[in-house]
């Protein structure tokens, strides 16, 4: 059966897509929800135990505070207040912890570490998941039962100041509001003024119960100069002064014999030691949570504190106040809140977070009853009826101070073995669905891979061998052997499975169309082996032959490898070791391919000069020798110096997982003492940069990168990076908002004459020289943009990526004639080491969101997200234009079937895996927002490979015409 091309990569491309929905819908497990009503009331809560006759009343043990006041510090780690520089960054904060009633905590955050997820842990008591960081963006309002809801409803008076996010998921919840953007990241003062400034006249007030400041200017900092800037300690003791103000309210208006009140300060995440959060390192998870009442005992020095769970807050909170607990709350309970009440108030207290607890695992778990903490908690539910029994006769002995607190014990014991179930049942996966999906993926790979040859053939059509394979008796065995699969891990699956719950119609299609395609898969495979002509009785053509040099098996060995080393979680927190590897190995193998080209070679043809460069005006063996020898050894100059290169940009930026804490070059040249020496090397990597990129520009784009060079610079001396030498030291700096303005008036200039220039080239004349100047000039303005997103020291990151291109184009590629897959697989190669040299990671922590508001005055989410992904991605974009804009120069010389291998449809097959770096490198590989470090990536980069080579196939097809000759 043949069908085109285009038709054949559409419905690949389409079927590609149901695998990755089989495979998502598995990967993120179903949110635990309760089955009773949409919100707890509290009539639904349960009786007090009594043993031996009718249930006890409803009573529900009195609030234990009046006020509330959250104070919620973004990005506060928790050594900054119980680390050892906790007296001089937050001095009234650590006398409360030392001397004061107060209980502190190290509260943990579970991944991932960004606000918006945070807040709804805080608020609801469930873990969220990655994908919560794609709404954290544009955060919806919360349906879920949450605190703030219940004391909605239950008439308490709310005010908020802070972070927006907070507004948009409780909308017309607060009775009083005043919300600040929390992603305008360069501001760090007027944000926090905004929220101070209502606290004056909102605690002489009355009028309020609960009141909310989320303080975001900490965070801000930490995302432009890092947790160990010299502006965190003043940050520190302004959120230092705010704190004593509302605890000098608070006590100032305590009456006596009232309820007393409850001040909190606690951290949405912490901090990485790169200034940035959404990991799970100690220091992003711990933060600091500080309790304060009069309601508790006074402290006599310093002690350790204990770690909870940040959910932990929501029941405590929620029970504090006289509330029901958030049906879904996976939290429990923080015992020494509880220290000056009642025995029987702390047993009430408990036993409504068990039920709460137990009705949650009851709910999400099918032998719930198996669970060791759902039994604790029934025998200590009995042993408080007993209790009961015994308290409500006037019992007043030892014995049953003794036998409370046995039962005290058991029924932290089963919260503490309840709320641990229920955290992992939000990190299980639907594996079925999920192995289901991935095998599908990995046969439409194969398949594609197997038709490429005929794909880009001359003839532009593929022969599936459709008919055959669906009349084979391999198929209608797989077809029963894998429907046995699906009824016997249906029939045995503990948990829940999607697929499971699917219809057995769409069952049996799916199942036949995984067997259909792994028999047509096996039929391309037998026709492209050696073997398979012989098979079928034919003698073998010689076009059917790989032959593979050293360098293709290099290259097919490392892209290969590297998606399998991804099946390991090691491997993807130190992916950039993998890079780095293979980066130095290419360089030696490149280097030993020009010695063999420029001495074996040419020795044992006696030193006959091989053409090295095609030239319009002359034949190649016209050039003298004098202009061949220098050459010579810059091509032999060219590998050492490119491992030179990589060698010292791996030590401008750790990255990783593991070494990322450790020193690099990058804190050396921020650091203060050395500003001058980093001012200087900015100065020479942009002079360098112009050197580099105008050469192929007209003299108009020449002009404007210059200019906007110069503003680049402008705009780091503008924001206190670099200094320039007329400027007066202690200076006030500023946002550099203009002068990033005036930087981007010349990035436009420069884009739209290289458009203009490439559109001419398309539609008014077929000038080859026209449209690769036209590329160019586009390539030089995206550099110029990128110059002006880098940090101050990344620039020398930007300034090797050129000139590694500069030489490799120069004295390698065109040199050596190395074919488009070859060529096409190192710039992969390369952009991928250059992604991890600018100091990037799978984590997501190591995104620098500062970058978003490069010359704004305010948040814009679309320009915001759009500068955030291209500083994240510049080294693989670069790569990626520079591999259009070589490929068509060269397209302009010689004919583009001239491979090298005779074939360029297999020279491209071999290429495949690389050629998924076009999309890779600009969208696709924006899912490390919302994967963590430990996410199945081999699947994903086998999704990127798949639907890459689907869309260029795609397009090259619809290019080609069918009467061209096969190459």
């Amino acid at each position: 059966m043949k069908v085109r091309s285009s038709v054949f990569a559409s419905f690949i491309l389409i079927l590609e897509a149901v695998g990755v929905a089989l495979f998502l819908r598995g990967f993120f497990p179903v949110p635990l929800k309760s089955s009773l009503s949409s919100k707890s009331k509290l009539s639904d809560l349960p009786a007090e135990p009594l043993a031996g006759s009718s249930p006890n009343s409803s009573r529900l043990p009195q609030p234990l505070f009046k006020r509330v006041v959250i104070m919620l510090v973004d990005a506060l780690r928790e050594d900054f207040v119980f680390g050892p520089n906790g007296r001089s960054y937050m001095p009234y904060t650590r006398h409360l912890v030392e001397r004061g009633s107060s209980h502190s905590f190290v509260a943990k955050a579970r991944p991932p570490t960004v606000t918006m997820p945070r807040i709804k842990a805080l608020t609801t008591g469930t873990i969220p998941g990655f994908i919560d960081v794609v709404m954290n963006l544009n955060s919806p309002a919360l349906l879920e039962d949450n605190l703030v809801w219940q004391a909605k409803a239950a008439g308490k008076r709310m005010v908020f100041y802070g972070d927006d996010t907070w507004v948009r998921l409780f909308p017309k919840h607060f009775m009083e509001h005043d919300g600040t953007t929390s992603f305008f990241v360069s501001d760090y003062t007027e944000v926090d003024n905004n929220v101070t400034r209502h606290l004056d006249s909102t605690l002489k007030r009355d009028d309020w119960d609960i009141l909310i400041l989320h303080y975001l200017g900490l965070d801000h900092i930490g995302h432009i100069s890092g947790p160990h800037s010299s502006l965190i300690q003043p940050k520190l003791l302004e959120m230092d002064d705010v704190l004593k103000k509302i605890h000098g309210a608070l006590v100032s208006k305590e009456a006596e014999g009232s309820l007393p009140y409850l001040l909190v300060l606690c951290g949405d995440h912490g901090m990485s030691e790169t200034g940035s959060h959404g990991g799970s390192s100690e220091p992003e998870v711990n933060t600091p949570l500080v309790l304060i009442s009069p309601a508790f005992k006074r402290k006599v020095g310093m002690e350790k504190p204990e770690v909870v769970e940040q959910v932990d807050l929501t029941p405590t909170l929620a029970l504090g106040l006289g509330l029901p607990i958030s049906q879904n709350s996976v939290g429990r309970l923080i015992p020494g809140v509880l220290e000056e009440t009642s025995l029987r108030d702390q047993l009430r207290f408990l036993h409504l977070n068990g039920h709460q607890l137990s009705c949650l695992l009851k709910d999400s778990t099918p032998d719930y009853e198996k669970e060791a903490g759902f039994e604790q908690f029934r025998m200590a539910e009995r042993a408080h009826g007993s209790w009961m029994k015994l308290f409500l006769e006037g019992n007043t002995s030892e014995v049953l101070t003794n036998m409370g607190r046995k039962v005290l014990k058991q029924y932290l014991e089963a919260l503490a073995s309840m709320s641990s179930a229920l955290s992992k049942q939000l990190g299980k996966y639907d594996m079925y669905s999920m192995v289901a999906g991935m095998v599908f993926v990995f046969q439409l790979l194969l398949v594609l891979l197997l038709a490429m040859p005929e794909a880009l053939s001359g003839e532009a059509t593929v022969d599936l061998p459709v008919l055959s394979a669906l009349l084979s008796l391999p198929f209608y065995l797989l077809c029963l052997l894998l429907a046995s699969v699906h009824v016997l891990v249906c029939t045995s699956a503990e948990s829940s499975c999607y697929f499971c719950s699917l219809s057995w119609g769409l069952v049996f299609a799916a199942v036949a169309l995984s067997s259909a395609m792994f028999c047509i898969l096996i039929s391309m495979a037998m026709r492209r082996l050696p073997l398979g002509p012989l098979i079928h009785g034919k003698s073998p053509s010689r076009s059917s032959e790989w032959s593979l040099s050293e360098l293709d098996v290099l290259l097919l060995a490392g892209t290969v490898g590297h998606t399998l080393s991804l099946a390991a979680s090691s491997f993807v927190e130190e992916e950039h070791q993998i890079w780095y590897f293979l980066l130095n190995t290419l360089c030696l193998a490149v280097f030993q391919d020009v010695c063999r080209k420029y001495f074996r070679e040419q020795s044992a043809s006696g030193d006959e000069e091989e053409p090295v460069l095609p030239s319009r005006d002359c034949h190649p063996s016209a050039r003298s020798r004098a202009e061949v020898l220098p050459e010579r050894w810059l091509a032999l100059a060219t590998p050492p110096f490119t491992l030179v290169c990589c060698r010292l940009l791996r030590s401008l930026n750790q990255t990783g997982v593991q070494w990322a804490h450790l020193p690099d070059v990058g804190h050396w040249l921020n650091s203060s003492e050395h500003r001058t020496l980093l001012s200087l090397l900015a100065a020479f990597c942009l002079f360098l940069i112009y050197f580099l990129v105008q050469r192929r520009c007209s003299w108009v784009s020449k002009v404007a990168l210059a200019l906007g060079l110069l503003g680049v610079y402008s705009y780091r001396a503008a924001v206190g990076n670099v200094g320039f030498p007329w400027q007066r030291s202690g200076s006030a700096t500023s946002k550099g908002t203009v002068e990033a303005r005036f930087v981007y008036v010349f990035i436009l200039g420069i884009l739209f004459t290289g458009t203009k220039d490439l559109l001419r080239s398309q539609i008014v004349t077929a000038d080859a020289e026209l449209k690769s100047r036209g590329l160019w000039e586009i390539y030089s303005g995206l550099v110029l943009l990128v110059s002006l997103l880098f940090r101050a020291h990344n620039l020398p990151v930007l300034c090797c990526c050129l000139l590694i291109q500069t030489l490799m184009a120069q004295f390698i590629w065109k040199r050596l004639h190395y074919d488009a897959a070859q060529t096409t697989i190192m710039h992969y190669w390369f952009g991928q080491a250059f992604f991890y040299f600018q100091g990037n990671s799978n984590n997501i922590a190591t995104v620098d969101i500062s970058v978003g508001f490069v010359g704004l005055e305010s948040y814009v989410e679309a320009p915001a997200v759009f500068l955030t992904a291209l500083n994240t991605y510049a080294g693989p974009l670069l790569w990626a234009c520079h591999l259009v804009c070589y490929l068509s120069s060269e397209r302009g010389r010689r004919s583009p079937v001239a491979v090298g291998h005779g074939c360029y449809c297999l020279a491209l097959l071999r290429s495949v895996p690389a050629a998924a770096y076009i999309v890779l490198v600009t969208a696709l590989r924006y899912h490390l927002f919302i994967w963590s470090v430990f996410s199945p990536k081999l699947l994903y980069e086998s999704m990127h490979l798949l639907l890459t080579a689907g869309v260029c196939l795609f397009f090259i097809t619809m290019e080609q015409s069918p009467g061209s000759s096969k190459s």
